[in-house]
């Protein structure tokens, strides 16, 4: 399926790739990528060599109802990263809407079987600002069935250490003179795990300098960190205990991204 672009005025920002051809061990999924500054500036990478599971921006989940929603290997207390049979996927199923700057859709969270752990519809929306652009990101996952869906991260499962990554989750592209500010907070190890409203990083990226500053985060939601080992930000789900989906029961998240050159 050929990307959807959205569009601010004349400008190509972002392309929302929905049916993406992939390794099934990567845990096939929607995505953005790229996504770019007004002036051009690519700000997220894709399928890196480090974690070429990393997928642009977009919603992916190490642990759903025992499902790998994350790519890769799957972390197993005692044993460490371990490839499993447990590789699901994200499936687009049916439009809602499509303009040029907005996509409504709906999604299937589907385990290693095929069966639907979880039903979403998903918004993707961009809008211009003053200073650059805005996208926002908002998503409603229900639990079709009749016994509750865990979600669950490496650090919940017993790998502690701030691996508390899975959610909405953002891969900067290379980025040199990175730096990173939320509220009195500006390092890696304070901002990871933290809660504070909202979280800016800049840098120098391949294509000029730019900004992110990400908000929007709900409930139990942390912020996943990583700056020196690799550059990504993430609005994790399940950073400290498992995010308990009910059956027939709903969540809401609108999570925001300013994108700004400079």
């Amino acid at each position: 399926m050929t990307p959807v672009v959205l569009r601010v005025g004349d400008s190509a920002v972002a392309e929302y790739v929905v049916d993406a051809e992939i390794d099934p061990l990567l845990a096939p999924r929607p995505y953005l990528h790229p996504v770019r500054t007004r002036a051009g500036t690519v700000v997220t990478d894709l399928r890196p060599a480090d974690h070429p599971w990393h997928l642009g921006a977009g919603v992916a989940m190490p642990d759903v109802a025992g499902a790998n929603l994350w790519g890769g290997r799957t972390y197993v207390a005692g044993q460490g990263y371990v490839w499993l049979p447990d590789h699901g996927r994200i499936e687009h199923i049916a439009w809602r809407e499509q303009t040029s700057g907005a996509v409504t859709h709906d999604l299937a969270w589907r385990g290693p079987q095929g069966s639907t752990l979880l039903a979403e519809r998903r918004t993707v929306r961009a809008v211009g600002t003053t200073s650059g652009w805005r996208l926002t990101f908002a998503l409603r996952l229900t639990n079709p069935g009749d016994a509750a869906v865990e979600l669950r991260s490496p650090a919940v499962n017993g790998r502690g250490d701030g691996a508390g990554y899975g959610g909405f989750f953002w891969r900067l592209p290379p980025t040199a003179d990175l730096s990173l500010a939320s509220g009195p907070l500006r390092s890696e190890r304070d901002i990871n795990g933290s809660a504070w409203p909202s979280l800016t990083v800049r840098g120098q990226a391949a294509g000029g300098r730019y900004a992110l500053t990400f908000s929007g985060l709900a409930g139990d939601d942390r912020w996943f960190v990583r700056a020196a080992e690799y550059p990504a930000i993430g609005f994790a789900f399940a950073f400290e205990q498992p995010l308990v989906i009910p059956p027939t029961e709903t969540i809401q998240r609108i999570y925001s991204v300013m994108v700004s050159d400079g």
